[in-house]
């Protein structure tokens, strides 16, 4: 079955908020012992995200008999320029290989039907393959500073000064 890549509905929030979980504990195996507050935090699948998100023209899901990936982006003004900034995605272990890629593609091809000729992304390194295919170019790394107790449990390396 080939994949198809669409906007998400309503009626997707279940099978995404269960992706979305599933992704965080794959990325990490501590993930249902880490403090309550910071397990939601590392969530992008609210209602309140999803809802924003379904609005945004640029989110999608891909399905291959079910939903086995998301990507959810927004464009944002840059004061000049308007650019197409994709906050996260995840894809599931048994996805089609193409999944993340065929993601990528419909993010980048929405910015393009909305003249918006910048998409951003972290470029980890389920997306670097995908990176490549639509010749983005690399610019450093993406880092997030956690402000408050957060900092204490976030994702990712910790730079110490």
């Amino acid at each position: 079955m080939a994949t198809r890549f669409r906007a998400f509905t309503d009626s997707d929030h279940d099978a995404l908020q269960a992706l979305d979980l599933a992704a965080q504990r794959r990325a990490d195996p501590s993930y249902d012992q880490l403090p309550e507050r910071e397990r939601v935090s590392r969530l992008s699948t609210s209602l309140a995200a999803l809802k924003f998100y379904g609005r945004s023209e640029h989110s999608f899901v891909a399905e291959a008999g079910e939903i086995c990936g998301f990507i959810l982006a927004q464009s944002v003004w840059q004061g000049d320029r308007p650019a197409v900034l994709i906050r996260t995605h995840a894809v599931s272990q048994d996805a089609p290989a193409d999944t993340a890629a065929g993601l990528l593609r419909a993010v980048v091809k929405s910015a393009y039907d909305a003249a918006v000729y910048e998409v951003h992304f972290p470029a980890g390194p389920d997306l670097l393959g995908p990176a490549r295919a639509e010749e983005a170019h690399l610019l450093g790394s993406y880092a997030v500073v956690h402000l408050g107790t957060r900092a204490e449990t976030a994702p990712g390396e910790k730079l110490r000064r």
